[in-house]
């Protein structure tokens, strides 16, 4: 093209850059997360308000990609509903009491004692300075939300709330104090609730295989005759039991056996053992010996006694008793029973009167009681944890038949990562059996994302009948109740709110600083009683679980990781039904939520969960920075710099994954991601070069017409999928309009007109669709191509930011529409049916090497009589044919030049009626301005171009 055809081309003339420039991030960021949620309290309406309740994060330690997952799946959300002209509310929390701060003040004591004052003073201060670490993450991600007004738990408004919240549950008589046995963790020294463990799959235990020796008196009963005729009368008898914790033994109260089961004797060298029937083959593969031919019903074997040799000299005769959790599947078909270690050990024993002990500390390690005759032969064991079990083995000596690893589930404690024990003491629990029937009929009302969700929460709810609620720990709310002297515990109503009136006095931490028995602390009434303040506090679930106290009423989403079914999201519900079970209560029933949407966990590229322990977490920074990728090379410096996308790239990744199932981020992915963003920035930048104020008012071509089609089909696309929570899949409806309906299809087809014709066209409703589109992925992209948009547009007072815009508000004005938009949304699949067949026709040409560019051919439609539909759909739009499939000439049903250079057939077909697209060279020259061969002769600009050349606008 000559030098000087070339200076009257309109090209693209944008000063929006092809990355994002590191100087300006922190204001884009500012602009389209602070300034515009402040824009959008006073500019969207107040009586329809959007609630979304942060389950808040533990402020213990920096930030992982799971965190921003979770924050820029909550950011958008927000993000689509004002875009649907709704004002929202997000108030951001976070969870600041429990065991892994309290455990950081204590090691940065450095080894010195610190008492519970002290504890709680260097807790706060770290949680504190945590709060606001993970603050400024947070809205470097381009996280939106009431920063001004974040909550923490350990607030003393906070701290009051969930007091009164305790109250009203005491008031009901949901709380209550008992001996019974709890999840304790000996690493924390503390106990913990269900939601607090995660289960170890190869968890290896010391197995072993015991023998009780059952009482002579067992001869005398007329039931077991035969089995006394079939054995010596100096046989000794024994019940045997399977066990993977032996150091539970010394707690041992009964044994069990299932009245319907049968059971065999087992003789060896004088002794005969009682074994299920269905589990002696498993019994002689560990113990050699002879089984009896006399059968023996459970029921027969209900009422023996039986000596524990784990007990020495003080023990006495303990019964075997019936049990319906008693299996023919596993062990001997004989189980036997810690009530002060084991749950149901713990209801059957109870019900029939027997003791409960749990002989070990709160480490682990056995106490006197475990062994009186020799204590210290126990007591100078290792913990329960570290070895107990073979001391135990060891004591009982000959009566261990047989020992075993054993490779097993088993529950840790999720934040020490040790082994948990049960054991029994005494904690405070909140009744859950008599409110969980409203808690599950609650959860019927709510809408579930995944649906899976609903399942999972209601058998975490099913499963429960109490919930531990005190924790031995020093940095947390105190459980407010009374002692007397004896230890026995008190609460009440009046006792509570006494407790709270004296904390809003003197401060919170006056319950840890003041004498325990400061008269202060005592109902009047109870004066001179010798009453006590205690020292639990509450299971940090409870005090996150709290936090629907704040709300007005119910949150429209809470969004959470899927562990949250048994933790945060359980809490909240239960608590909420609780308070809501208190009779008069003034608010209304029912779940804190009214959406429950869940994300599964971060993965490496191995599909492994992201552990610091594993050493593969990936910082959100990392993916801001582009430190991940393969550094890129920098033209004519020689060197290499990293991809730095910032908040977007990590957005879009957020965006772009299925949150519904564990998400995978790696470079793959985020190379993916990065080349998606890039396309989009490419985009933007020939938006807004290519813009012109004229183009307003120029008119509209059959392409632009279908262009404006597609984006809207495509916006409703990613409306809905936006609507829905499913942001990869409005991702995916993006990149697809991206490269096959504005890149492969309205971009080629308008270059012509834009650089060489009247410079018209749709772009600027495309960019307003385009960036509403991306408005709750890539806030920042949105609000930087704003700032770049071109000067003339920068005039318009009237023109308004895409950020604030309503997702629907109409892209082209109607005056401006001569073609019914549902009869071109009809005829586009006709068009683009033809146009694949004639790109079809265009490679087979340039492969065999006789064409260049696709406007060195023209084009002949042939389509039969007959098929008037489809004649009517080509002829509709047979003049705009040539710019639409951007060739320089098209005809339909002419006839063909069979001298031809070349010629290349392809054959389409509509609805089953089949059509031939045939590719041949231009019959007119080229136009050495816009290279279409529509010129008269070579060298001589074409009449568009004439007219062009000589317009003002050039």
């Amino acid at each position: 093209m000559s030098k000087k055809w070339s200076a009257t081309l309109r090209l693209p003339k944008s000063t929006f850059p092809p990355r994002p420039l590191p100087q300006f991030t922190e204001q884009y960021i500012k602009r389209s997360t602070d300034d515009y949620y402040e824009w959008q309290k006073s500019n969207r309406p107040s009586d329809d308000q959007f609630i979304l309740h942060d389950g808040p994060p533990y402020a213990n330690g920096d930030l992982h990609v799971g965190h921003a997952l979770n924050k820029i799946l909550k950011d958008m959300i927000l993000r689509v509903q004002i875009q649907q002209g709704r004002q929202v509310d997000y108030v951001p929390g976070w969870d600041c009491h429990g065991l892994p701060i309290e455990m950081k003040a204590i090691e940065k004591s450095e080894g010195k004692h610190l008492s519970p004052i002290e504890t709680r003073k260097v807790a706060r201060n770290l949680a504190t300075n945590t709060v606001i670490k993970q603050m400024k993450s947070f809205r470097s991600y381009g996280v939106m939300g009431d920063w001004n007004r974040r909550w923490t738990t350990m607030d003393v408004a906070y701290e009051i709330r969930q007091l009164r919240l305790f109250q009203k549950m005491v008031k009901k008589g949901l709380i209550y104090r008992r001996y019974k046995p709890v999840y304790w963790s000996p690493s924390s020294k503390s106990a913990l609730a269900e939601a607090e463990l995660e289960y170890k799959e190869d968890h290896v235990s010391n197995a072993a295989w015991v023998r009780f020796p059952i009482d002579e008196s067992w001869r005398t009963h007329s039931s077991l005759a035969s089995l006394a005729e079939s054995v010596s009368p100096t046989t000794r008898l024994y019940a045997v039991i399977w066990t993977t914790t032996p150091w539970t033994l010394p707690a041992n109260q009964a044994i069990a056996v299932h009245d319907d089961l049968e059971y065999v004797v087992v003789e060896n060298e004088g002794v005969a053992y009682i074994v299920a029937s269905s589990r002696v083959e498993a019994f002689l593969a560990k113990i050699p010996g002879n089984p009896s031919s006399v059968a023996i019903q459970g029921s027969q074997l209900n009422g023996l006694k039986y000596t524990n040799p784990a007990q020495g000299k003080s023990g006495k005769p303990q019964p075997i008793i019936h049990a319906d959790f008693v299996s023919a599947d596993s062990g001997t078909g004989l189980v036997h029973l810690a009530p002060g270690h084991g749950f149901d050990d713990y209801e059957v024993c109870r019900g029939l009167g027997l003791p409960i002990t749990a002989p070990i500390n709160h480490e682990g390690v056995f106490t006197q009681e475990a062994y009186p005759d020799d204590p210290s032969k126990l007591t100078t064991a290792p913990s329960v944890i570290e070895g107990a079990s073979q001391a135990v083995i060891d004591l009982l000596g000959q009566d261990v038949l047989a020992s075993e690893s054993h490779r097993h589930k088993y529950p840790y404690d999720w934040r020490t990562k040790r082994p948990v024990v049960i054991r029994a003491t005494e904690q405070w629990f909140a009744d859950v059996g008599s409110i969980k029937d409203e808690a599950l009929a609650a959860l019927e009302k709510v809408r579930f994302v995944p649906d899976s969700g609903k399942n999972r929460l209601s058998s975490f709810i099913k499963g429960r009948s109490e919930w531990c609620i005190s924790r031995q720990r020093a940095w947390g709310v105190p459980i407010p109740a009374l002692y007397d002297s004896n230890g026995a515990a008190i609460v009440s109503d009046e006792i509570v709110g006494h407790i709270i009136n004296v904390i809003q006095e003197r401060g919170i931490n006056a319950w840890y600083v003041d004498e325990l028995d400061d008269p202060a602390w005592v109902p009047t009434e109870l004066h001179g009683r010798g009453y006590r303040r205690g020292t639990d506090t509450m299971d940090v679930w409870f005090d996150s679980g709290s936090s629907w106290s704040m709300l007005p009423g119910q949150a429209d989403v809470y969004l959470e990781g899927s562990d949250q079914h048994r933790g945060w999201f359980q809490s909240s519900l239960l608590t909420r039904i609780a308070a809501g079970a208190v009779e008069n209560s003034d608010f209304l029933k029912g779940a804190p939520f009214k959406q429950l949407i869940t994300h599964g966990f971060t993965l490496d590229k191995e599909g492994k969960k992201m552990s610091k322990s594993l050493g593969n977490v990936m910082e959100p920074h990392q993916v801001m920075d582009g430190s991940l990728l393969p550094p890129m090379k920098v033209k004519g410096k020689g060197g290499r710099r990293s991809d730095a996308l910032g908040a977007d790239a990590l957005r879009l990744w957020a965006a772009s994954s299925d949150y519904t199932r564990d998400v995978v981020i790696s470079v793959p992915v985020l190379s993916a991601v990065h080349t998606a963003l890039l396309r989009y920035r490419s985009i933007v930048k020939m938006l807004l070069g290519s813009m012109h104020e004229w183009a307003r008012l120029a008119p509209l071509s059959v392409t632009d017409h279908i262009a404006i089609v597609q984006l809207q089909d495509t916006m409703g696309e990613v409306e809905i999928a936006f609507k829905n929570h499913e942001f990869y899949k409005g991702f995916n409806a993006i990149n697809r309009w991206v490269s096959n309906d504005f890149s492969a299809f309205y971009l080629e087809a308008l270059k012509d007109r834009l650089y060489c014709g009247d410079g018209g066209g749709v772009l600027e409703p495309i960019l307003y669709g385009f960036l509403r589109m991306l408005a709750p992925m890539t806030p920042s992209l949105v609000e930087e191509a704003w700032d770049h948009r071109p000067d003339w547009l920068k005039k318009d007072a009237a023109a308004l930011h895409p950020l604030r815009q309503h997702y629907n508000e109409p892209l082209v004005k109607s005056n401006r529409l001569y073609l019914d938009l549902d009869v071109v949304r009809n005829d586009i699949p006709v068009l683009m049916a033809v146009h694949a067949a004639v790109k079809a026709g265009l490679e087979r040409a340039r492969n065999d090497k006789v064409l260049g560019q696709s406007l060195q051919s023209s084009v002949i439609l042939t389509v039969p009589d007959e098929a008037t539909a489809l004649n009517a759909v080509l002829d509709r739009y047979a003049l705009e044919l040539d710019a639409m499939f951007v060739v320089s000439s098209v005809e339909i049903n002419e006839a063909i030049d069979d001298e031809a250079a070349w010629k290349y057939e392809q054959e389409f077909e509509v609805d089953g009626v089949k059509g031939t697209v045939t590719v041949l060279p231009p019959r007119d020259a080229k136009c050495p301005r816009c290279w279409k061969y529509v010129a008269p002769v070579e060298d001589q600009l074409c009449g568009r171009c004439e007219v062009a050349i000589k317009s003002e606008v050039v």
